[in-house]
């Protein structure tokens, strides 16, 4: 097993996984101030029902081929409609070297937040 996945593997406790997420509040923020990029990893069948028309969407499974898309000098902010596909992905990206952490409550979450008024909060 590689060093990075055994001592990823001994920072699994509580604290630790708080710099795996940020909530949508934070991401928000990060994004308005340009220091964090979106990166939605759902599949095609998932994007054609419904939208997020900002960010990068990028296939979790065409994460390998399509690194090169992927700002270095921005906190990537990872997101699938919970957590599961987002999770794995920011432990493969922040394996290849990125700064990464996944959206906590995924995009249903983020939905939930920008629903209503909320939509003015985040500048696209």
């Amino acid at each position: 097993m590689s060093t990075f996945m055994n001592d990823f593997a001994r920072n699994i406790t509580p604290k630790a996984m708080n710099n795996a997420r940020i909530s949508a509040n934070a991401f928000i923020k990060a994004y308005n101030e340009g220091t964090a990029e979106f990166v939605d990893v759902r599949v095609p069948t998932e994007t054609a029902v419904w939208q997020m028309n900002f960010g990068l969407k990028i296939p979790a499974p065409e994460l390998p081929e399509r690194l090169d898309e992927l700002p270095k000098d921005k906190l990537l902010v990872i997101a699938c409609p919970h957590t599961e596909r987002s999770g794995m992905a920011y432990t493969y990206l922040t394996s290849q070297g990125f700064q990464a952490r996944y959206l906590e409550g995924g995009l249903l979450g983020l939905v939930d937040r920008l629903k209503g008024g909320g939509a003015k909060d985040i500048h696209l």
